[in-house]
């Protein structure tokens, strides 16, 4: 008899994008396209598309809270990526379900959409670093979200980005991925700092394109995925980076929407 070898499995919790660039699907996409097998939790249901957030409806807490035990009941999971959440009743019932839960957690704090539609309640943000912040193995924010988290400006310089990255540490995670995307430049630049004070850049050039619709959930189930292969951080981190980049280079080979199109997460495998 043939012993078959156990496949890595991540979850990702998060909202669902009707226009599949984002969210659940884009997650899904991204565990696949790096070799890991892909369960979710839908926690918002958005009506979306490459131009707008036209509607969201929150999926109630018990419901979220069903589907990770369902989940965590059967499969043994092996990373999970938290997205967006919108509430603070989701981030509550969220955080009690994966209080035993002992795997790598990813935390992508989704905020606001491309569109500039907001994904994250005001008033949820309080319990976001009260109950979701502590429990990451890694938080991984954009230039606006690290501002908005900390209460401050957007940082606009490396020495700033660094600073922030080790204030959020103070915020309970034990690695923070700052992502540089919204910086200005012609080379991108995201930073990890973990909690020993390592700093680990990665860079890549500006690949100049509208079409960049869920690269932060890309990029974050990308890495979760590698977390599930058991790699460590600085090595899933690398590979989700370069993974992330090849989708935005093939993003323009695709033909999706009118406003900011899907990057590609099939890339590799076809055009």
């Amino acid at each position: 008899m043939i012993a078959l070898k156990r496949i890595p499995i991540a979850l990702t919790i998060a909202g669902s994008d009707s226009g599949g660039g984002a969210g659940i699907q884009a997650d899904l996409k991204a565990f696949s396209a790096n070799k890991a097998y892909g369960a979710s939790v839908i926690t918002a249901i958005t009506a979306q598309n490459t131009t707008s957030v036209t509607a969201v409806h929150e999926v109630p807490a018990d419901i979220v809270a069903a589907q990770i035990s369902a989940v965590l009941s059967d499969i043994s999971v092996d990373a999970i990526k938290l997205g967006m959440l919108f509430s603070a009743p989701i981030i509550s019932a969220v955080s009690n379900a994966l209080k035993t839960y002992d795997g790598k957690i990813v935390v992508d704090p989704v905020m606001i959409a491309k569109s500039g539609d907001a994904l994250l309640q005001d008033k949820a943000i309080s319990a976001l670093l009260a109950e979701i912040l502590p429990r990451a193995d890694l938080l991984t924010p954009n230039l606006p979200e690290a501002a908005r988290l900390l209460n401050c400006d957007v940082a606009n310089s490396n020495d700033e980005i660094i600073a922030q990255a080790r204030a959020l540490l103070q915020l309970g995670p034990k690695a923070v991925l700052l992502k540089g995307g919204h910086a200005d430049g012609d080379i991108c630049t995201d930073v990890l700092v973990d909690r020993s004070g390592v700093v680990t850049s990665f860079t890549a050039p500006r690949i100049y394109t509208k079409n960049t619709h869920g690269t932060g959930c890309t990029y974050t189930a990308a890495i979760a995925a590698h977390l599930a292969h058991g790699e460590e951080m600085v090595a899933a981190v690398q590979r989700a980076h370069d993974y992330l980049h090849a989708s935005i280079c093939a993003a323009d080979t695709l033909d999706v929407g009118a406003g900011h199109g899907p990057v590609h997460h099939f890339s590799a495998m076809w055009t």
